[in-house]
């Protein structure tokens, strides 16, 4: 009887949200489902999965414990528990010490429980994530995978602060995110174009709810929209981007507004759903933008940032070769794609109208220097890829 191949556990926890995924590791990675629960804490919390299985119930998930719990319970259910040969997490924020995906130990949970600060809208969670398998699942090998990791060796002048010397002992500079995403879109891009490509100069443009953007020389991270947390950078759906800070001591001034609620602000209450008012979500903004001049800024300004931080990138890269679109906005919206390349003719950036109204994988006009493309992005398969290797499967 031929044995069953590796089966991995892909789980991915938001400060709201667990998604999740399952993989069959034999000669390439297959995947046999994907899932979610979604509004964790919230009304109307729904407990999806599409795939090999598909349905989408109604959940009452007070918080992440019940969530996990679930998740775990029907897991069991579905197939003996020893099916199951690893989980690979996301973790958002390795902070100083860890930089390479590794197995997790209890020491290294200590160590992250240490690094919630850091980021505290979604390590706890993480660090639950993690123990409640472990209570759950003894035996069964887990893998950290850090969204950080791929901006490591940000040059020193990247990732430096212009803040005093002594918080960067304390582990205060930029580190930037999205990193899962990003190593899996070079790879995409060496496979797609060619090592010369992807050793090229290169622009990353992961937009979705979370928005960033990173400069790439040689395959190796140079720079970075996001920074010490994932609040910075261009505007997302609700998360401000970069800020003038002496907006904090005027709001605490002039509103008593504490340290907590600035931080609800510009993380839960900005960016897209700030400025439109209405709706976090691009999709609903181009839809409304002709009727309401709040949701035409909200998208005005997103473009915008985002075309500032392209140029900037192409002066730290001195010059650009490749512009890569990904995530749900980066992907599937072609009016803001083409808004945001608007004007960048002057560095060999040109669009294909035609092409990118189709989400066409190669959108560049055949004179533009400059390819400009779109690839799906799949964070999911990148840590199931990460596992395989951290745990020599498949």
């Amino acid at each position: 009887m031929k044995p069953a191949s590796p089966t991995i556990l892909t789980i991915n926890g938001g400060s709201s949200s667990i998604k999740f995924a399952l993989f069959e590791a034999g000669k390439t990675l297959c995947r046999s489902l994907d899932g979610s629960i979604d509004r964790i804490g919230l009304p109307n919390a729904t407990f999806a999965v599409k795939g090999s299985e598909k349905f989408s119930r109604p959940l009452a998930v007070p918080n992440h414990t019940v969530a996990v719990n679930v998740l775990m319970d029907w897991l069991e259910k579905r197939s003996d528990p020893d099916a199951l040969t690893a989980v690979g997490h996301r973790v958002v924020h390795g902070g100083p010490k860890y930089f390479e995906p590794r197995r997790i130990t209890p020491e290294m949970v200590d160590n992250l429980r240490q690094l919630s600060p850091f980021d505290p809208e979604h390590m706890p969670e993480e660090i639950l994530l993690t123990e409640a398998f472990h209570r759950r699942f003894p035996d069964l090998p887990q893998v950290a995978c850090f969204d950080t990791a791929f901006h490591h060796d940000l040059p020193r002048v990247a990732r430096l602060l212009p803040i005093p010397r002594r918080y960067e002992a304390q582990g205060v500079r930029r580190y930037g995110f999205h990193g899962l995403s990003y190593a899996f879109l070079m790879e995409e891009l060496a496979r797609l174009a060619g090592s010369e490509a992807a050793q090229s100069r290169v622009i990353l443009a992961h937009l979705g709810n979370g928005a960033s953007l990173a400069a790439v020389r040689h395959g190796k991270s140079i720079d970075t929209s996001m920074s010490f947390t994932p609040t910075a950078g261009v505007p997302m759906s609700t998360r401000s981007g970069d800020l003038d800070p002496g907006l904090v001591w005027y709001l605490a001034r002039t509103e008593k507004m504490n340290s907590k609620q600035f931080n609800e602000m510009v993380n839960f209450q900005s960016g897209l759903l700030g400025v439109s008012e209405t709706s976090s979500d691009m999709h609903d903004l181009l839809e409304h933008e002709a009727q309401d001049a709040r949701a035409a800024e909200a998208v005005a300004l997103f473009c915008y940032q985002v075309k500032k931080w392209i140029g900037a990138f192409a002066a730290a890269l001195g010059g650009l070769d490749t512009l890569v679109f990904a995530g749900g906005i980066g992907e599937k919206a072609p009016a803001v794609r083409a808004r945001i390349c608007e004007g960048l003719g002057f560095l060999g950036i040109e669009l294909e109208k035609k092409r990118n109204a189709a989400n066409e994988g190669v959108i560049s006009t055949a004179t533009g220097s400059v390819a400009v493309r779109v690839i799906h992005t799949d964070e999911e398969l990148m840590i199931a890829r990460t596992v395989c290797d951290v745990l020599g499967l498949g």
